[in-house]
């Protein structure tokens, strides 16, 4: 499969994926920051997006401030859309356009770490450039526009979020990969498609945003062709969780609140979804145990360190820089309003100890949010808890 694919693998390989932010600031100026902040701030103007109330109202449907998991998958819709609102601008320019995680293998950069985990899917589906794929929860289409490179096939993602449409759809026109590429505003669980409509559908690490995976894989299945195979990344909590345990159930709370998610759903709760829509299972595992000799597992570039300038923004200096950064620009108007908003401390019971370092002291909002969930996947992670990708590849007879 990948040695017929050898010019295309070239043209989409490390170089045409987002570095992290460490990366990214060591490789671009401080006007280039400013300037794609300022054109997030005027997308989102014109789709009249307040950060400012919007965090307000995220904040009030999670546990650690008053919320209900209940209420959060009744209005999940609302829930996800919010938390995109306020998280994609940060993703991109602190993470790239591939919004997910990858074990990294040995003498791997961070690039071709994301870029295999991508390739890999691709490569189970055995996807033709004749084919005819769907990407479901597609981001702003990061892996969708590598798959689209490096396969030759069209691919449309679909994402709840008007934003992540517009912006991904313009990122598609300008790597030339439209209209074969392509990005379609849609709820995962209403897809806007007939029946036997797809050739493959694969998802990274976003049914996770769903309050019932059976839901997704139901719609996911009407829309496969018969013979077609479905492949995901999915976020999990793991047989080690016990609701019992404090540590347990605060890095579950975190993961929640910082990462937009309803309720988080066991990798057995998976398992039987499938089965229950009519699936054949061909394989599941925690691809996050897979051997590693000489690399590092997901979770380690988050966590957090003292100084360290692979990582910088997760350092204490890091962050404290980045914060006083985005108030500056929220303050020049060349940031989103509410970027740089304030946010108080949780309740000292929710303040975790990682890696001799205390949850930071309050920065802008909409980062500390996301800083929040950072933590929680670290607890996750170190304890084995949680997974962010339980392998699933799953047939239509």
């Amino acid at each position: 499969f990948f040695a017929d694919r050898k010019t295309r693998f070239a043209a989409a390989s490390p170089s045409s994926v987002s570095l992290p932010m460490s990366s990214t600031l060591q490789q671009t100026t401080a006007g280039k920051v400013r300037q794609f902040m300022g054109a997030a701030s005027k997308q989102e103007a014109k789709q009249g997006i307040k950060v400012g109330s919007d965090i307000d109202r995220y904040n009030n449907q999670h546990d650690l401030h008053g919320g209900d998991a209940e209420a959060r998958k009744e209005g999940y819709a609302d829930l996800v859309n919010t938390y995109y609102n306020l998280a994609t601008d940060f993703y991109e320019i602190g993470w790239g356009q591939s919004f997910h995680f990858a074990n990294k293998f040995a003498g791997e950069t961070f690039n071709e770490s994301i870029t295999r985990h991508e390739y890999y899917l691709a490569a189970r589906l055995g996807i033709q450039p004749s084919d005819s794929v769907l990407d479901c929860g597609c981001g702003i289409g990061g892996p969708l526009r590598n798959l689209g490179r490096f396969t030759g096939a069209s691919i449309t993602g679909v994402t709840l979020n008007q934003y992540q449409v517009d912006r991904g759809n313009g990122l598609c026109a300008k790597a030339g990969l439209a209209p074969r590429c392509k990005l379609v505003k849609a709820d995962f669980h209403k897809l806007p498609f007939p029946d036997n409509s797809f050739d493959h559908v694969y998802s990274i690490e976003a049914c996770c945003h769903s309050p019932d995976r059976a839901d997704v894989y139901r719609e996911i299945y009407r829309v496969l062709k018969p013979g077609g195979c479905f492949v995901s990344y999915e976020w999990c909590l793991t047989k080690k969780h016990r609701d019992g345990d404090a540590q347990h159930m605060l890095s579950k709370k975190l993961i929640e609140e910082g990462d937009g998610l309803p309720d988080m759903m066991s990798t057995t709760h998976c398992d039987d979804s499938l089965v229950k829509v009519g699936f054949q299972v061909v394989e599941t595992r925690d691809a996050a145990l897979d051997p590693n000799p000489g690399g590092e597992a997901w979770y380690v570039i988050l966590t957090p360190s003292f100084f360290n300038l692979f990582r910088l923004q997760f350092t204490a200096i890091g962050t404290f820089f980045i914060n006083v950064f985005m108030t500056c620009l929220e303050a020049l108007r060349l940031a989103p309003a509410g970027s740089g908003k304030a946010r108080p401390s949780p309740p000292r019971r929710h303040a975790p100890r990682l890696a001799g370092t205390l949850l930071t002291p309050p920065g802008p909002q909409v980062r500390e949010m996301l800083r929040q969930g950072q933590l929680g996947l670290v607890m996750g992670g170190e304890m084995g808890t949680f997974t962010p990708m339980y392998y699933i590849h799953a047939k239509k007879a």
